[in-house]
């Protein structure tokens, strides 16, 4: 063989280890609907950048972060700091953000009235039977002046907090993904806007209360404790954080959920 062919070979051998050594698969975990679609958009662009994504849908939110902790998944993409704080305490997972994704604004509706003016007194409202969900639905309702709650209750207000409650309202408790379903069933409820959208409701048209966008709430991109330095980690923010996907973010979801870079 030539100089010139071994030098060639030698080339193309190096290119081909290259690749080989730079593509890298992850799998994250997602519940349905926009933190879905948004790694829908991500995938492509952290392809481009020798990161190969896996996208694997739950319907809880507890799977997930049990997923990511057992290392079954590499990353995860669905819940803020508060409900990740609340699950790290309880169950002792070793894993942490590592990026700011989006914010979904939470919403109160109702398939009967119009307004929460025209809600009576003694309605049922169904409200998610977590900590820290059902928490927000409460603080949403306090913000609103519509209970009150005991000073220092923190971030995980329960329904036993209520120290004032004018319109007499029923507490249904259910879990987060069922808050829609439960709507024929109740007066209102309090639903996540990934779980008002799949039941093909509009934040920004149905909800006749939603909460402040700015706040604690703001949702996250987990790993492992362990593997939070790993170059992919940055590679996937860095794909998460780009405007091609805030662009795709504000033109889908019209204003329900809100880039946070």
């Amino acid at each position: 063989m030539s100089l010139r062919s071994l030098i060639l070979a030698a080339a193309v051998f190096a290119v081909a280890g290259s690749g080989a050594s730079a593509a890298e698969t992850i799998k994250i975990g997602v519940t349905p609907g926009p933190h879905a679609e948004i790694l829908e958009v991500v995938k492509p662009i952290a392809a481009k950048k020798g990161l190969n994504i896996e996208i694997l849908e739950f319907s809880d939110y507890v799977i997930p972060n049990t997923a990511l902790d057992s290392g079954e998944l590499q990353a995860n993409s669905f819940q803020n700091q508060p409900f990740l704080d609340n699950q790290k305490a309880d169950r002792g997972f070793k894993i942490e953000s590592v990026a700011l994704t989006v914010n979904f604004p939470l919403g109160i509706y109702s398939r009967k009235y119009k307004s929460w003016d025209a809600v009576p007194d003694g309605a049922t409202i169904a409200i998610q039977n977590d900590p820290t969900n059902g928490g927000r639905s409460l603080l949403l309702l306090q913000d609103k002046g519509i209970i009150k709650l005991k000073d220092g209750v923190g971030f995980k207000p329960s329904v036993n907090d209520i120290v004032e409650n004018p319109k007499k309202l029923k507490f249904i408790e259910v879990e987060a993904a069922q808050t829609a379903r439960s709507l024929d069933d109740v007066d209102v409820a309090s639903i996540n806007t990934n779980y008002a959208t799949q039941a093909n409701l509009n934040p920004g048209k149905d909800a006749i209360l939603q909460e402040n966008p700015k706040g604690p709430y703001v949702n996250l991109i987990a790993v492992r404790s362990v593997d939070k330095d790993k170059p992919w980690v940055k590679t996937l923010v860095e794909s998460y954080h780009t405007p091609e996907v805030k662009a795709f973010v504000l033109e889908k979801y019209k204003g329900s959920v809100i880039p946070a870079w």
